[in-house]
């Protein structure tokens, strides 16, 4: 609960340090992708803080590119010769 409690802290203290100064220079797209990924650092902060399981997201780019890269070294091997 402490972490949470910490978290949640310290994403405030850092959206009152920028938001003020992205939002005088008129910087409203910035302001919302700043805005955006806050959030989302803080979810996942607060769900490691949970201890909750947090896929890798190589495992999925290995998922998806590794039946087009064995199908790849099968073509050039048989160009090969071998």
């Amino acid at each position: 609960m402490w972490a949470i409690t910490g978290i949640i802290v310290v994403t405030a203290a850092i959206a009152m340090f920028e938001v003020p100064s992205l939002w005088k220079k008129k910087w409203i797209k910035e302001l919302g992708v700043f805005s955006i990924l806050l959030l989302f650092g803080t979810g996942l902060s607060i769900a490691i803080s949970l201890r909750v399981n947090i896929p890798n997201p190589l495992e999925w780019i290995t998922f998806v590119y590794k039946p087009l890269s064995e199908a790849l070294f099968g073509l050039l091997n048989s160009w090969g010769g071998e």
